[in-house]
């Protein structure tokens, strides 16, 4: 079976292709860059919905992408890689990926990896 791309709606929306559920990715400017709200499941089948829209995101240099976890139920091993990932991306061009709202699970993830030391987490959002 081939995989379709993620689709991108006019609203800004990405979700996981072939998954009832999976991820859904809102985008909407704030006043320092753009708020990324997640809602669902980062994983290995949902994480290009994840990259996409985090690279629409960054492609403008020196902003700040504040990705709002608080729907977020759960996220492997390959969703903190790609946050990562997305992090050193950004502060190649200037700019910074923060985090907002993170469930306890979520939060338990970065603080056993250590990835609370590259990305900011903040328990609110602006």
């Amino acid at each position: 079976m081939s995989r379709r791309p993620p689709r991108s709606p006019a609203d800004g929306t990405t979700t996981a292709p072939d998954r009832p559920v999976g991820l859904t990715a809102r985008a909407r400017p704030w006043a320092r860059g753009t708020v990324v709200t997640l809602h669902g499941e980062l994983d290995l089948d949902s994480v290009a919905v994840l990259r996409e829209a985090l690279d629409r995101a960054l492609a403008t240099r020196g902003t700040v992408v504040l990705i709002d976890c608080g729907d977020l139920a759960f996220c492997d091993s390959t969703g903190l890689s790609e946050l990562l990932d997305a992090a050193v991306r950004a502060r190649e061009h200037a700019s910074r990926i923060e985090l907002a709202r993170p469930r306890p699970i979520v939060r338990r993830v970065l603080e056993l990896t250590g990835a609370t030391d590259a990305l900011h987490v903040r328990d609110g959002l602006p």
